[in-house]
């Protein structure tokens, strides 16, 4: 079936995404593994696992999901590469911006598929057999492999590109021009698994014996909400995705939109080779960029600096700052630091500066901090050359976080991001403001069994206590710690020198987690 109208959507799937993204990126040496058995692997706590197989990898007997060293035991010829997450989902971006040849927008089904609105669109190929062609057409001419489907929902193109038959098309014509009628006869035959569910909901349909979209129909829809009732996500919930699938429910799908990001340039004349010349190219580039961002009213946050050299390499150096600026001065200072070690060749004879990252940055009266700013002394230009001297991350700060166990009271982010809105500072007692890195265990030489501490042996020196107060008891996170973690009894003590300390008790006598408690040395009071 080929009519129909209302809405349509194109599913695009590419179940090779991530090998077919890794075969255009790789050169001659690694395209070479790709002869062989080769899979994409990516690194977990029980060890690497496999995320792609190419066809040998498969012949073999590899498959996704599966621990590398269990493929290895089936063949140990398997070549390796890194998988690349990140890299993938930004060039699905791309795809999905190059894919608005085909309707007005088009929208990410990461991690491995797009979706486009082709709604009145298929007559301009001819129908949409035709357009489907002209799919695989140009798909095929970037070499990258792909399932595609037409339907009236998302949902029921999702399930055709995914688990039915090649270029698959659904009008949604039922009888007497029942739209959900029509796509429930066409997809009754296709598997539960096309409903985009969790695999945990499918395995429990499975064991209902429902295996198939049309035996859906064949139970109420009470017993199936009952069963599934508190279940709210809609890959949870067999029902929300069935009415998705037949459009008796909308489904919220999110447009790709591109960002034209703020780009100037120079051509030069002459290939130049040193560095006064480059200095007044860049400081050029800097004043138009300041002049094209604030025309746009933003500042930027992530700046790229490309230079094309005769011999066609092009080296670029990157800026990631710590606030929006558009001030031309301060960006010429933080990339003549990084400019010192530019080799160029037989000369340089284009030089691009790009925003690739830009914040909503307002015009506003000048202040003490902008003419700080405008001498490089202001906070954010001195948070800037020190990343720009020390590395990106050496420079950040502490924040509170919300957990009662000391070592985990606070995290380190951005120094001028906002502390997060939702992480508030628990209220405890009086905390020391140093704290070890990770605490020291200590000799406690005289205590009662639950009591107080009378003196204890840190460092190889031993230390009388003169009074302490206490204690403050502690348990254990249970959401993120075995059930045999121990309380923790914190008492704050002096020494007969003054000195004042912040101890642990870890566990308690009798407890059944252990043997006899451990005592530990945290925190110095200043």
């Amino acid at each position: 079936m080929t009519g129909g109208c209302g809405r349509r959507i194109l599913s695009l799937w590419l179940p090779d995404l991530a090998l077919d993204r890794w075969r255009l990126a790789a050169d001659a040496t690694q395209a070479a593994l790709d002869h062989g058995p080769l899979v994409l692997i990516a690194d977990t706590a029980h060890g690497p696992r496999i995320e792609a197989i190419n066809r040998h990898a498969g012949a073999a007997g590899a498959q996704r999901g599966m621990m590398l060293a269990d493929a290895r035991t089936l063949c140990p010829a398997i070549a390796t590469a890194p998988a690349d997450p990140a890299a993938d989902l930004a060039f699905l971006e791309k795809l999905a911006l190059w894919a608005r040849r085909w309707g007005p927008w088009s929208a990410l089904d990461a991690p491995d598929g797009l979706l486009i609105d082709v709604t009145a669109v298929p007559h301009l190929y001819g129908g949409e057999r035709a357009l489907l062609a002209d799919v695989n057409r140009a798909f095929a001419g970037r070499r990258l492999t792909v399932r595609a489907a037409i339907a009236p929902t998302a949902g029921a193109a999702w399930a055709l590109s995914h688990y039915g038959p090649p270029d698959a098309i659904v009008d949604g014509a039922g009888p007497d021009f029942d739209p959900e009628q029509g796509i429930a006869r066409a997809l009754s035959g296709l598997p539960v698994a096309a409903l985009r569910l969790d695999r945990d909901v499918l395995t429990v349909l499975r064991r209902l014996g429902l295996k198939r979209l049309g035996e859906l129909g064949t139970i109420g829809r009470d017993a199936i909400q009952r069963r599934f009732r508190n279940r709210k996500s809609p890959a949870a919930n067999p029902l929300i995705r069935m009415d998705q699938l037949l459009g008796r429910v909308p489904e919220p799908l999110l447009p790709v939109v591109q960002q034209d990001m703020p780009l100037v340039q120079r051509r030069l004349l002459e290939p130049i080779r040193h560095r006064p010349l480059l200095d007044r190219v860049l400081a050029d580039l800097a004043a138009d960029m300041a002049r094209e961002l604030e025309g746009r009213g933003e500042g930027a946050r992530r700046l790229e600096l490309g230079l094309w050299r005769v011999d066609g390499e092009v080296a670029v150096r990157r800026l990631e700052l710590a606030a929006a600026t558009r001030e031309a001065a301060h960006i010429c200072r933080l990339f003549a630091m990084k400019l010192d070690d530019v080799d160029a060749g037989f000369g340089i004879e284009m030089v691009r500066l790009r925003a690739s990252w830009a914040e909503p940055l307002e015009l506003a009266q000048g202040d003490i901090e902008a003419s700080a700013e405008a001498q490089g002394t202001s906070l954010a230009a001195c948070i800037d050359r020190l990343t720009v001297r020390l590395g990106e991350k050496a420079v950040s700060r502490p924040v509170p976080f919300a957990s009662h166990i000391p070592e985990r009271a606070q995290r380190w982010q951005r120094p001028l991001d906002p502390e997060p809105a939702s992480q508030e500072q628990l209220a405890f007692h009086k905390r020391p403001l140093k704290l070890l890195d990770t605490a020291e265990r200590i000799a406690v030489l005289y205590a009662t069994p639950d009591g107080y501490p009378k003196r204890f042996r840190w460092r190889g020196k031993v230390h009388e206590v003169a009074r302490v107060e206490g204690p403050e008891r502690i348990a254990p996170e249970w959401w993120r710690e075995r059930g045999s973690a121990r309380l923790r009894d914190y008492y704050r003590i002096e020494d007969e020198a003054g000195r004042r300390y912040w101890i642990y008790r870890l566990g308690i006598v009798g407890d059944g987690r252990g043997d006899l408690p451990d005592w530990y040395l945290q925190g110095l009071y200043a």
